[in-house]
Parts: structure tokens; sequence; C-alpha cells
């Protein structure tokens, strides 16, 4: 079950806001009945890229076996 502050995994790009599945987030809102998320995705260096509204099925719950991984934005924050 994913909560509040969670940190989720994206499982599918949201083109519209230059984000790519793989992408790292943080739960700030659970819409009611679970049925969708807002998420915070942060630069490394904490700034806001985009908060976006997800479906539970876009993202995944980060595990023990998660990576951060870095990539560059197109454009910049």
């Amino acid at each position: 079950m994913i909560k509040e502050h969670d940190r989720v995994v994206l499982t599918s790009d949201l083109s519209t806001e230059g984000l790519r599945t793989g992408d790292v987030g943080t739960v700030v809102h659970i819409h009611t009945g679970g049925e969708a998320y807002e998420v915070e995705f942060l630069t490394l260096e904490g700034s806001t890229v985009a908060v976006a509204t997800v479906k539970t099925s876009q993202v995944r719950p980060v595990t023990h076996l998660d990576i951060t991984h870095a990539r560059p934005m197109k454009q910049p924050v």
C-alpha cells in the first residue's frame, strides 16, 4: 500500500511533464479511494520539476533493490 510521503517509481512515461519510466517521486496526496496520487518529482538538488497526478498503474513503490540513477533534463528547471 502506497502512503503519503512514500517514494514511488514511474512505470510509464509522462511526456507532457518531461518525466520518464524509472523517475522517482514522492507522494504528496492520495486521491479518494487510492485511484490516483499527486506525486512531486525533484532534481537531485531539490528543485521541483513537476507535481503530477498519476494513476496507480503508472507508479510502483520503491524497493530495497532499486538504485538511484541520474539523467539530465532537457529543459532547465
